[in-house]
């Protein structure tokens, strides 16, 4: 009961943060891109279900998370987060047959939705690119950081909570296993920006054919540990779309 009580707790504090961040940060969204802004949304809702389950851990993650870097960096907030939300929803929709856990949907878009607000607002605030040079490297170091923390936190606490273990152990075995892929996707990002940037965003967007090799490649690295993983709780979606 009291471990019930802590779950709905969180999901309800999760709930009410994300919408916070949301209505802070797209408020100040002008400026619309809808060429651009479909484009990525059908790439990040198609990537994320490319999903790799992580061994060890109640969760799985999706190879979207270049696509929502993508977001942030090109288009409002808005935008950024309406695409975080559909790709989101695209990927802890339950397959066929599969029960449907409201719960367990409502925390993953409301723990994207945070994440993806705060990412926005600072790699947007612009002071990290003041500070620290005059290209947007720095913000986007910011930015995936702080996507990261706001993934994995969140999710590692859910899990704490609903096996009834320590929080910090849970979130540094989740970050062992995904870091590695925020730092492959900020690079990835990057490279899309130049690539746009020089060749236009038509021929930058045809970086899909790359994400479904790392898929491939994360699939094939995780398959056998994943075996003998514990079955599936409250979270299925670490990362974007943890």
């Amino acid at each position: 009961m009291t471990n019930t009580r802590q779950i709905n707790g969180f999901v309800g504090t999760m709930t009410l943060a994300a919408v916070a961040a949301t209505a802070y940060a797209a408020s100040g969204s002008h400026t619309l891109h809808m060429y651009l802004a479909l484009a990525v949304l059908a790439l990040a809702a198609v990537t994320s279900r490319m999903k790799v389950k992580l061994p060890g851990v109640n969760g799985n993650m999706s190879v979207n998370l270049p696509f929502l870097l993508t977001a942030i960096v090109n288009l409002s907030a808005a935008e950024a987060i309406l695409i975080t939300l559909v790709s989101t929803a695209v990927q802890c929709w339950p397959k066929k047959n599969a029960k449907f856990n409201p719960q367990q949907f409502s925390f993953n878009l409301s723990m994207m939705a945070f994440a993806s607000s705060m990412a926005s607002l600072i790699f947007h605030a612009g002071w990290a690119n003041h500070l620290l040079s005059n290209t947007t490297t720095p913000a986007l170091v910011l930015a995936t950081v702080t996507l990261f923390l706001g993934q994995t936190a969140p999710v590692a606490t859910i899990i704490a909570l609903s096996e009834s273990k320590s929080a910090a152990p849970v979130w540094w075995n989740l970050a062992e296993l995904s870091f590695p892929y925020y730092v492959v996707s900020a690079g990835v990002t990057s490279m899309l920006e130049t690539v746009g940037l020089h060749l236009g965003w038509g021929l930058a967007l045809a970086v899909f054919p790359v994400m479904y090799g790392i898929h491939r490649s994360y699939r094939m690295y995780f398959a056998k540990p994943a075996e003998t993983s514990r079955p599936e709780g409250l979270v299925r979606a670490v990362g974007a779309g943890a």
